[in-house]
């Protein structure tokens, strides 16, 4: 069973959060969403194996503001039998979670103490949000969603501003796999509907393992009240997506349900990001991640309608090292950087 787990597969019923040793990157992320506020912070973590050891990637961002900081860090580890993460020293590590409390420390200016109650874990205990493809070997990636709610109280200095946060809304995910992620890769998660409880999260790109290489899109939705559908299996339930710079539309059928999804962000906002090159020990720019966006979603069961969502709190992200280089480019700063602010913050 560890040799199979250790190149990333789980089998049905396994525990996807514990750690998948022998996997080049486990990456961890929260996502806190303060609607009456508009405010919203992203941290995330990256577990990366090097040829000198383990390392990490870390990230703390936020909305309005425009804050970012990220960071190469010596020494990585995750919890060998559930979630659980450290990046940095073992005495005073700069990142710290687990399912109930998350810690990050980048800096003076850049902090993060949460306290999470009342979580909505993932439900569907036999697959996680890669559903069937988490039972195939060595794919490039894997996800699962396994935090789709809960209330997120605590502290963030964010720069010059410190915010004070009481029973926000939050979303945790992880994702792991080979060497680096896709050439090309589209993600999303939602809260702030109408309906508090309510949430979505997709994740796509091109899957590839040895001969096999497909485009896969899974999209999760927790509809008002507590049920939670995934959509994304070719054949029995696809989602067929279709991307700009600037918007992203799914369209989900299966098991009776249809899902649309229609979102949007402009280019100028979104934080260029970075991903891990594990085996160079090293980040590079890779990902084009907007912190909030428009995005608004139907449900359909058997040709009846379900429900209706709209938020301007959606996280909308392009992934790809070309797609954000270009965006350097563009943009006129250092082809070199591993991470930027929106367009017209100061870099």
């Amino acid at each position: 069973m560890n040799r199979y787990r250790s190149t990333g597969a789980d089998l049905p019923f396994g525990n996807m959060l514990a750690a998948h040793r022998g996997v080049a990157m486990e990456g961890f992320f929260w996502r806190i969403t303060e609607p009456d506020t508009g405010r919203v912070i992203i941290a995330l973590c990256g577990v990366n194996q090097g040829p000198k050891g383990p390392w990490a990637t870390i990230g703390l961002a936020s909305w309005p503001n425009g804050f970012l900081r990220t960071t190469a860090i010596e020494g990585a580890w995750a919890h060998r039998s559930r979630l659980g993460v450290r990046g940095g020293s073992t005495v005073a590590p700069a990142f710290n979670g687990n399912r109930n409390r998350l810690t990050v420390d980048l800096g003076d200016d850049a902090r993060l103490e949460l306290r999470v109650d009342d979580r909505a874990d993932w439900p569907h205990a036999g697959l996680g949000g890669s559903s069937i493809f988490h039972m195939v070997p060595a794919l490039n990636q894997y996800w699962h969603p396994w935090m789709l709610g809960g209330k997120a109280s605590g502290t963030a200095v964010l720069g010059d501003e410190t915010w004070e946060f009481e029973n926000a809304q939050v979303y945790g995910e992880k994702n792991w796999g080979r060497e680096g992620f896709p050439e090309a890769w589209w993600w999303g998660q939602a809260q702030g509907f109408e309906e508090p409880d309510a949430c979505v999260a997709f994740a796509g790109g091109i899957v590839t393992s040895g001969p096999l290489k497909t485009e896969v899109t899974a999209l999760v939705v927790r509809l008002p009240g507590g049920p939670v559908l995934r959509l994304g299996n070719p054949i029995i339930s696809p989602v067929v997506t279709t991307t700009t710079d600037e918007s992203w539309h799914l369209s989900g059928r299966g098991y009776g349900w249809r899902v649309e999804v229609n979102a949007s962000a402009p280019l100028d906002q979104a934080f260029v990001l970075p991903v891990p090159l594990p085996s160079e020990h090293r980040n590079t720019a890779g990902d084009l991640e907007h912190l909030v966006g428009d995005l608004e979603i139907t449900v359909h069961r058997f040709g009846s309608h379900i429900w209706s969502g709209r938020t301007t709190l959606a996280a909308l992200e392009h992934g790809g090292l070309d797609r954000a280089r270009d965006e350097l480019r563009r943009r006129g700063l250092n082809l070199e950087r591993t991470d930027a602010p929106p367009a017209g913050t100061n870099p």
